[in-house]
């Protein structure tokens, strides 16, 4: 990833945050010939005592599964809205255009849990989907039996534990103030990607130009 400071996110709640919004997440690794293999999931970020961890399921005896068996080294990439900005949009229009953007970059080792472990991962899973909502049909311990044994037996659970987290919020940090200010409205003009984004450059606006008078 990018590595410049002025993208970086900082704030561990803003992370985590995140992470819950965002939680479909690529999952990649390598095989046991090095050839590298990705899954999209839901995970969800957890702390158990002193360390941090990701937990989520995935299918048993899948390219992935057989791939973290070998090589427990896993990446979870969590990605978030992302929009074109238009180098016209700056106080000086003679500028390359770019794109802003919020990634979150996260390392660990991954284990696999038994089926008491996988009851919990589903419980957390389905009811996060349903907005906590217990009553919901297909929250898991609502499910028939019979098709949670069936399905159970197809999946497995996994517990990451994190090594390390980087991230990149590129929302036009090293902009002047008039263009960053400029971007800003005519993101407010796009679509709802461009929206958000805009959104989350107007949380930092007052921190990044204090002294800033439209």
């Amino acid at each position: 990833m990018y590595n410049l400071p002025y993208h970086k996110e900082q704030d561990e709640q803003v992370i985590k945050e995140f992470v819950a919004k965002y939680p479909f997440a690529f999952l990649t690794g390598c095989d046991s010939e090095n050839r590298p293999i990705v899954t999209q999931v839901p995970v969800f970020i957890e702390k158990m005592g002193k360390k941090k961890v990701l937990r989520g399921h995935i299918m048993k005896n899948t390219d992935h599964h057989k791939a973290f068996l070998h090589n427990k080294n896993v990446l979870a990439v969590f990605t978030g809205k992302h929009t074109y900005v238009s180098g016209t949009w700056y106080s000086n229009p003679n500028s390359a255009s770019t794109w802003n953007y919020m990634s979150v970059h996260i390392k660990g080792v991954i284990k696999f849990l038994d089926d008491n472990a996988l009851e919990d991962v589903l419980r957390m899973t389905s009811l996060h989907f349903e907005d906590q909502n217990e009553q919901s049909a297909t929250v898991f311990d609502n499910l028939p039996s019979e098709f949670k044994q069936r399905v159970m037996g197809m999946i497995i659970a996994f517990e990451i534990e994190i090594t390390e987290i980087d991230t990149v919020f590129k929302l036009s940090q090293d902009r002047d103030a008039e263009s960053y200010h400029n971007i800003i409205k005519k993101l407010n003009e796009q679509d709802e990607d461009g929206r958000v984004i805009a959104a989350e450059m107007e949380k930092r606006a007052k921190n990044l130009f204090p002294e800033y008078k439209p």
